[in-house]
């Protein structure tokens, strides 16, 4: 592993020239780390062939975790341009917009993709689709090339665009943070210090390289450390094991949801028999976590450090459950009630570590220091939305327990206004985890008939088991840290939970369908302790009294 910090990211890509030991794994077969930095430089020097006169040097890539998706990143960085991650779930004029609104002249892509780019209107956009002859004779001439010998105006420094990646916000145009060379390149190297990454280690990349997580989580640590990785195409739950086991993986990165369609696969006498050694994600919550130590014998460790780089969160071997950690060095975090602007109080836990007085706790993380954010691009306003009267404003709740470790309590967008009492999605859905019919829980306000919000969750059932309301209404009942405004007033059973492209509950997906579904719906109404379903004159008469309040346009929103 690497003793100092690298200055870019191009500097690692040149430092696995000569280095012939694995370094990429896939599905066709094995390359060492030298062939991966030579594909890098060969498309380094291609790009720099084919991009415009005074373009911006940036590239879209719109693959999935294909190697050329590693390669392309390599040949950015080698280059000192910017690769733009482009979602394959996204279509028509917003995919078209994402391509348009990075500047990408060139667009990277494969011929399973071409469906989606037919008919959109992309003016001066050059396609290079990877598996054809057509691809390989153009990279033919620059199969020689080397790292350092093709660049962009000055070349790569610690200031360069590598990443513009879209953020996964989930209302308005997904916004470019701006990621530069030297910050994603001490980003990787700390992370592997901090996880103690080797050369003999292999890092299972199974979440999609357009987004920030398998990027700066997973690929970079892997390059600072030495390791090599393994790409999954896409991921998948039920080959998760074999892959590890095929390619030696010790490492991974996930996001909640990933842990829980794990978690609900069918037990293995071999779960346990693998080289797993850490996983390192988001928003698992502490529940799924001790399951996924328990079944599979591997610890997750929650981090958080948005793509955008305004704040992070340190974790410290005396870390209690549940926590993620301190305030990173240099950044100076507090959670604020973004209504008044003052820090909130600290959080009184009981000796179980439960939350008992989360409307008080329950703020806005905010960085009141220097913060790595380096700005959305050409995106003025939400630059101006994140760094308001000079402080960073992450978008994500948090509560802060009286020793100052951090707890996540999730976005800003998923806070709940119940009877004037604000509550936050992440703690209730963390209640609810506990209940053990559920292999997936998913909160989310839907707007009360007069005033407010309501608590609505979506439930994803385990393999055999049967919606119970008596039972689920017994369950909330026996929950001591269940606030008497947090229990679901509605309850949505659903055959599989809707998703993102990056593995994540599509929450806006359910708020916009409210009721309006032919899921299985139960509710308790007003003053009522008892479940019942969501039907015929219950329905009607709800809908009935939100035409009457005049909110019947909220449904939907």
């Amino acid at each position: 592993m690497r003793t100092t910090t690298p200055e870019t990211v191009a500097e690692l890509i040149a430092s696995q020239w000569g280095d012939h030991r694995p370094g990429l794994k896939y599905a066709d077969g094995v390359l060492s780390h030298h062939r991966t930095a030579r594909e890098a430089a060969a498309r380094a020097a291609l790009l720099v062939d084919l991009l415009p006169p005074g373009a911006e040097p940036h590239i879209g890539v719109l693959l999935d975790n294909t190697p050329e998706f590693p390669f392309w990143l390599g040949a950015a960085a080698l280059a000192g341009a910017a690769v733009a991650g482009i979602n394959p779930t996204r279509r028509g004029p917003e995919l078209a917009r994402d391509i348009l609104h990075t500047d990408c002249r060139i667009l990277v892509t494969e011929r399973s993709h071409l469906p989606l780019l037919r008919g959109l209107d992309l003016p001066g956009v050059r396609l290079l689709v990877t598996d054809t002859d057509e691809y390989e004779a153009l990279l033919g001439p620059y199969a020689g090339a080397k790292p350092g010998d093709a660049t962009l105006g000055p070349g790569p420094g610690p200031s360069s665009r590598l990443l513009l990646y879209f953020t996964s916000g989930s209302t308005g145009a997904p916004k470019a943070a701006i990621c530069t060379q030297g910050r994603l390149a001490g980003a990787g190297a700390s992370l592997a210090r901090h996880f103690s990454v080797t050369p003999d280690d292999v890092h299972y990349i199974c979440m999609p390289l357009f987004h920030g997580n398998a990027v700066i989580a997973d690929w970079l640590p892997a390059l600072a450390g030495g390791a090599a990785v393994a790409l999954r195409r896409r991921f998948s739950a039920s080959a998760f094991l074999d892959d590890v086991r095929t390619y030696g993986a010790t490492y991974f990165t996930y996001v909640g949801r990933a842990v829980q369609y794990l978690l609900a696969t069918p037990p293995r006498p071999d779960d346990r028999a693998h080289p797993l050694r850490l996983g390192f994600g988001t928003e698992a919550g502490a529940v799924d976590a001790a399951r996924f130590a328990e079944r599979f014998g591997v610890r997750l460790v929650e981090g958080y450090g948005a793509t955008e780089g305004g704040a992070s969160v340190q974790r410290t071997p005396d870390t209690p459950p549940g926590a993620l950690g301190r305030a990173g060095a240099g950044d100076d975090l507090a959670v604020i009630d973004p209504e008044t602007g003052i820090e909130c109080p600290p959080a009184e836990l009981d000796a179980r570590g439960r939350l008992l007085n989360g409307s008080e706790a329950i703020g806005e993380l905010v960085n009141k220091g220097r913060s790595l954010f380096e700005g959305y691009w050409r995106n003025p306003d939400a630059e101006a939305a994140r760094t308001r009267d000079g402080w960073y404003w992450t978008g994500d709740l948090f509560f802060r327990d009286p020793d100052g470790f951090l707890y996540f309590a999730g976005r800003t967008d998923d806070r709940l206004r119940v009877d004037s009492e604000n509550l936050a999605a992440a703690v209730i859905e963390n209640i609810l985890a506990r209940w053990t019919r559920a292999a997936a829980v998913a909160v989310y306000a839907v707007p009360d008939e007069v005033a407010g919000d309501q608590v609505m969750a979506a439930v994803a059932l385990r393999e055999g088991a049967v919606f119970s309301p008596q039972g689920f209404a017994a369950f909330l009942a026996a929950q001591p840290d269940l606030g008497t405004k947090m229990a679901p007033r509605y309850v949505r059973v659903v055959g599989a939970m809707p998703t993102t492209a990056t593995n994540k509950v599509h929450r806006v997906s359910l708020r916009r369908e409210a009721f309006r579904t032919t899921d299985q719906v139960w509710w308790r109404p007003r003053g009522e302790d008892a479940y019942r379903k969501l039907e015929g004159e219950d329905l009607t008469g709800l809908l009935a009294a939100y035409e009457a309040q005049g909110r019947a346009e909220l449904l939907g929103r």
